[in-house]
């Protein structure tokens, strides 16, 4: 077998190595983006990968019947490749993979369904893999085995890897995988979700989309998906209906869904619902129709939903609802994503996240107004995610903020936003010192949303 694996930059070289671990398999390696280190390609070239350049696709790449190209979904090639990035984690993984799996994607929410999901299997001991690194679980202990690792589908395989290195020195096993991915599934999942498509962009040169490259994640056994993202985007394609289950909390759609919330009551802490369960499908092929109640931490409807998406992803797994309260009860938020941050008698409402987009801002402002003597601060960091934010959408929308609620703008994002803005607002470089001109400013509920890695801001 020979095999050109295409884009060293999103974790390529893990499929390289991988490849080049089997027999009679001859591997290529072709850094698109050209952004290989010297010790990278030395790396790779003394476990026997061989490195391409970009005239060995144009020359031969198209008319070698024997070559494999594997490609990212996001890269543009002048001819589809054979197996995109994700659908090579499951060739590689397929057969070393025997606990359940549930894979996460979507524009928004990824990471705190992840976390949510982690608290309600946090008796199966389960391997994690989300923007915050991988960790393991053992007997209500966590283990990070990696921080600060990407999500594209090949970081799966290094969690995978992480986690036989220390099985090797203990007795049990993890009963459940649970990995984030980006641009979608890889087909090893038993449950995949797609969270949501709030803003649908643009990848591959144009030529393709995030909605688009998502819609790998119907290879697995039974789908989750938001109901507007279903509805508009997937429903047309018949092979999906027999395996997806929705959800959503609007009322005019709990005929059309499997998962429904109703008599929702939000507060800062902890929020409690109602939900109503109907012939939402399993992964052993049963239909489950319940209902119970919720509290957890969800203080807006974005956070909930995404709840719905980890509740909806647990039932068809086979979870009892009980399990999934006592779980969820125990989701207080993560740090940064969206946690709470208490200053005396301030609140602040973090919310830091590096592909904020200008619908999470919305959707954030729309929260806090709903709260006693409200502020927001907002800024960040260009260049943290491959899709940049709609500045021209943002102004906008910042200049039809009421005036009352004193606005703080930070880092370079708050900087290029405040020479735009025409309302009223107040520039802080340091991100804490911002939060204290809003609180100066009057604000008892303080909303920050930073665009930035979580990590980054650890020296605050």
């Amino acid at each position: 077998m020979k095999v050109l694996i295409v884009d060293m930059t999103h974790s390529g070289s893990t499929l390289a190595l991988e490849f080049s671990k089997r027999e009679n398999c001859e591997v290529l390696a072709w850094d698109i983006y050209h952004t290989l280190q010297e010790e990278d390609r030395s790396f790779l070239e003394n476990n026997h990968i061989q490195l391409v350049n970009d005239s060995f696709y144009a020359n031969s790449g198209h008319d070698n019947s024997e070559l494999v190209v594997i490609a990212p979904v996001h890269c543009n090639l002048s001819i589809p490749p054979h197996m995109t990035h994700h659908q090579a984690v499951k060739y590689l993984l397929k057969n070393e993979i025997k606990v359940p799996v549930m894979e996460i994607t979507g524009v928004k929410g990824k990471t705190s369904v992840t976390a949510m999901l982690k608290e309600i299997y946090r008796d199966k001991n389960p391997l994690l893999l989300s923007s915050r690194g991988v960790e393991v679980l053992f007997d209500g202990e966590e283990t990070t085995l990696q921080k600060n690792i990407s999500i594209t589908p090949a970081s799966i395989i290094t969690a995978w890897r992480l986690a036989q290195e220390l099985y090797k020195d203990i007795t049990r096993q993890p009963d459940i995988c649970i990995f984030e991915s980006s641009l979608g599934g890889t087909g090893l999942a038993d449950v995949g979700i797609i969270t949501n498509i709030v803003e649908d962009y643009t990848i591959a040169q144009g030529t393709s989309s995030a909605s688009k490259a998502k819609q790998q994640m119907f290879a697995s056994k039974v789908i989750i998906c938001d109901h507007d993202s279903y509805r508009k985007i997937y429903s047309l394609d018949p092979a999906t209906r027999e395996k997806t289950n929705t959800y959503s909390i609007r009322e005019n759609e709990k005929n059309q869904v499997n998962v429904w919330a109703h008599n929702i009551h939000y507060q800062l802490h902890k929020t409690t619902f109602q939900v109503e369960v109907v012939d939402l499908k399993t992964t052993d092929g049963k239909l489950v129709n319940t209902s119970f109640t919720v509290s957890t931490f969800a203080p807006a409807q974005y956070h909930l939903e995404n709840t719905l998406s980890a509740i909806s992803a647990s039932l068809a797994m086979g979870t009892p609802p009980k399990t999934i309260i006592r779980g969820l009860e125990n989701f207080k938020g993560l740090p940064g994503r969206t946690s709470l941050l208490k200053m005396g008698e301030t609140v602040v409402i973090e919310e830091i996240n590096p592909g904020i987009n200008v619908t999470a801002v919305k959707r954030s402002a729309h929260m806090i107004k709903s709260y006693d003597k409200p502020a927001i601060v907002l800024g960040g960091s260009y260049g943290v995610t491959c899709e940049e934010i709609d500045e021209n959408s943002l102004v906008e929308f910042l200049d039809s903020l009421d005036e009352e609620i004193p606005l703080v703008l930070t880092g370079d994002l708050g900087y290029n936003l405040n020479k735009q803005i025409n309302r009223g607002s107040i520039y802080q470089n340091n991100i804490d010192l911002a939060v204290g001109e809003a609180k100066n400013a009057g604000g008892k509920n303080i909303l920050l949303i930073y665009r930035s890695n979580f990590s980054e801001l650890g020296r605050r």
